[in-house]
């Protein structure tokens, strides 16, 4: 589990109530990440029924992702929103803790998470954090696509688009031209294209940042008008002696048939004519 928890700063006491739960958590994309949160109250809540809620966005309203039941001290939290497997309870609500653990991270984890606790029985209370936690991701660099495209104009252009946290820098390598490249970002993704191509050979999109770096390579070559029309030259000329095989192979196998039977036919006559 990967975990950076910062200062807490979600600390607020109301009629012996306490909620403690850190300001910001790191995570790694594709890693589990633990939500700390812990809390305090005033009553013997041991045979009160308990419920432990996450929720994301905002405080109150937000979205539920997870939710498990206790009826009493004996009795476990029973999960009954967010039993997919990504979420877990880590912490036992009995004991104060509410901490949750998220598998398998994705971008769209990447929000700001409150914790809130329940009891009804005898008495009814509840508790949430107010300011919540954010939730911060991480990612060393991926290649996602890499490919060469044709524009109207029928230019060639190789295109790379790369994703990380932090954002990657993109770097072409390849044949010496003087190409221009042009880029553009969306969220944690950036592309980058190199334009115009006339050199063939293999072209390396690279990207880093600091938590790693990915490669990517594509290759081009341009069939230029002289050396398409040899292609195709030699390509007919291989077709056509593959043709003039397969008759000579069909041609002897129909003599051999016809000669075996024209033997079997004069054998049978001279045995006739014995």
């Amino acid at each position: 589990t990967k975990m950076e928890a910062r200062r807490t700063t979600d600390d607020r006491r109301m009629g012996g109530w306490s909620m403690h739960i850190p300001s910001e958590v790191t995570g790694e994309i594709g890693k589990a990440v633990a939500l700390p949160c812990t809390f305090t109250h005033p009553q013997n809540t041991n045979d009160q029924t308990l419920t432990a809620i996450w929720r994301v966005k905002e405080p109150f309203n937000g979205a539920v992702v997870f939710k498990c039941v206790s009826h009493s001290s004996s009795d476990p939290c029973k999960t009954t929103i967010g039993s997919e497997g990504r979420y877990k309870l880590l912490g036992n609500p009995r004991q104060n803790n509410l901490s949750l653990q998220i598998n398998s991270l994705t971008w769209n984890d990447k929000n700001r998470y409150f914790c809130r606790v329940e009891f009804s029985g005898d008495f009814h209370d509840k508790y949430e954090s107010r300011m919540g936690l954010r939730l911060h991701l991480i990612a060393p660099p991926r290649i996602v696509n890499i490919s060469v495209q044709t524009s109207q104009d029928h230019a060639f252009h190789a295109k790379c688009t790369a994703e990380g946290e932090p954002l990657p820098t993109l770097t072409w390598a390849g044949p010496p031209s003087d190409n221009i490249t042009s880029a553009s970002t969306t969220a944690h993704q950036i592309t980058k294209e190199l334009q115009r191509l006339t050199h063939d050979g293999k072209y390396t999109c690279t990207a880093v940042n600091s938590l790693g770096r990915a490669e990517g390579a594509v290759y081009f070559y341009k069939f230029r008008a002289g050396g398409s029309s040899w292609v195709l030259v030699l390509l007919f000329a291989a077709l056509g002696i593959k043709m003039l095989a397969l008759v000579a192979i069909l041609g002897f196998g129909a003599f051999w048939k016809r000669g075996r039977g024209m033997f079997l036919l004069r054998c049978q006559s001279l045995r006739d004519a014995s």
